[in-house]
Order: C-alpha cells, then structure tokens, then sequence
C-alpha cells in the first residue's frame, strides 16, 4: 500500500515497502537538487540528498517516507527543505518501526539532521522520539556523507533505550484524571492560550480511533493524543464561535516540534507517576 498526499505545508509519500527514487522525486524534487541555491556561499559543500541516501542504501537503510516543504517561490523548490524516514533491515518487524529521520535542505535553511523515531502500523502514524535521544547535525562541509552515515548508527544504537521507554510507558496505568491532565498539556503545547481557547478538549483528543486503543497505559494514552493532535480532523469551535474542523499538521517543522514535545511530555509523566 502506498498513501500519497499534498498539504498546504508540505507534500509526500509513504508506503510500506522501500520507495523508489522515481516515487520521491514525484514528491520532494529537492532530494535530487543538481546544485544548491544561489544564495549559498563557495565555502557551502554541495552534497545532493541523494548521494546520502544512496550512501545510507548500501548500509542497509531503506526509504518508506518522503516529503519536501511547498513554497510560493518556485525559484526554491528544488532547494527547499526535506524529510526523510528511513528504517534499517533489522528494524521492520513488529507492531513498531523504529525510523532514522533525515532532515535536510540546500537554501540554507537547515543542516543535515538525524532523530530518532517510530512508526506505528495499526494507525499509520509517524512518531518523533524526544530530546533525550541522539540529534545528530552534520554542517554542509568535509565528509558529508560519511558523517551523515555514521550518525545514522549513532542514532540505530539509541532504539535500544527507545524501546525501554515504550515499554516503560506500556507497564503504567494512568487514570482518567492523569489521562485528562496529559491531554490539557498536550493540548497547551498545540494551541497558543493568548489566541483563546483550543477549538477542542481534552475528551475528544483522547478519543480512540480503534478498539485496540481503547487502554489505560500511559503509551496507549500518549499514542491517542499525538493521533488525534498531529492527524486533526475534529469538529469544534474557533474563536468566534463557529464551527470548525481541526487541521493536520503536516509542516515539516511544526510537525517534528510538536512531536517530540508530546513524546518528551509522556515520558516526564511516565518518570514521575514511575
């Protein structure tokens, strides 16, 4: 199966299978950049996107998501800003996938980055692991793709404690009190207070989707909220009082920022209720 999409923010594809380069450039063009913006100085190491997904191919990672920033300048979008997440041969199986995050761009905007994440099957939703995992950052100069590969490894050796976490967060049962409080924290962390109030409450984020959601551990709870958050698509109310259905947040910022606040958010709560 494949799910492609175009957002206001950005454009992508993922499927469930390794995708081709045919399949990304349909939808992040800026992968396969030929040479970087014009406004990057001669000290700028051009490395295409491409040659490091390549590199990272030979060592046994493989591509499942892709996307690239949309922009109104056209002038930069080949250049613009980019996402992909990628799993390693070992790290497939299971009702998880743990996903190699590689964030890039060639006008400037960003350095080549790697976090750590995960992929859950039963809802198709990516997640961003918190700050307490690697970020690996490699600036546009030197051994770009050997430095990109090798923090990709540092950031495989992180899953180990991702996973102690998952479990951790999987043996904790938490109350519809607790599981209330992390949804009005959740819900501060999306919604800005000075603008009002958030167009929805704490109920309907922690709404399941699924039967199997239907759980009171602090992971199935973290898993609902971040759903119900990062995918939208609730009815509420905005400022005015109208009617209104809330968005997805597909901006690849706001998306990785968001993210791992609610990841980092679970896991404090797990440490303290622990």
């Amino acid at each position: 199966m494949q799910l492609a999409s175009r957002f206001r923010n950005a454009t992508g594809t993922r499927a469930d299978r390794p995708l081709s380069d045919e399949e990304i450039r349909a939808v992040a063009p800026s992968i396969f950049a030929e040479a970087a913006h014009e406004s990057r100085s001669s000290r700028y190491t051009y490395i295409p996107t491409i040659d490091v997904l390549n590199g990272l191919r030979r060592e046994g990672f493989q591509p499942f998501m892709a996307c690239q920033t949309r922009v109104r300048d056209d002038g930069k979008r080949e250049h613009t800003k980019h996402m992909i997440r990628l799993r390693h041969a070992d790290q497939i199986a299971g009702r998880e996938a743990n996903e190699i995050i590689l964030l890039n761009s060639h006008d400037g905007t960003s350095s080549y980055q790697m976090l750590a994440g995960m992929f859950r099957f039963v809802c198709q939703n990516g997640m961003v692991c918190g700050e307490t995992t690697n970020d690996i950052r490699v600036r546009h100069n030197g051994d770009v793709v050997g430095e990109v590969i090798e923090g990709a490894f540092k950031v495989l050796d992180s899953f180990e404690t991702i996973g102690e976490q998952r479990e951790a967060m999987q043996a904790l049962t938490v109350n519809p009190g607790e599981q209330a409080a992390f949804a009005r924290a959740a819900l501060m962390l999306k919604y800005d207070e000075d603008a009002g109030a958030a167009p929805v409450t704490e109920t309907q984020v922690l709404a399941p989707r699924r039967f199997e959601d239907r759980r009171d551990d602090m992971w199935t709870t973290f898993n609902r909220v971040q759903e119900n958050l990062l995918k939208g698509g609730l009815r509420g109310r905005n400022r005015a009082g109208r009617t209104t259905t809330t968005r997805p947040v597909n901006g690849i910022d706001q998306n990785v920022k968001l993210n791992r606040a609610l990841w980092v958010l679970a896991e404090e709560m797990r440490r303290l209720k622990g």
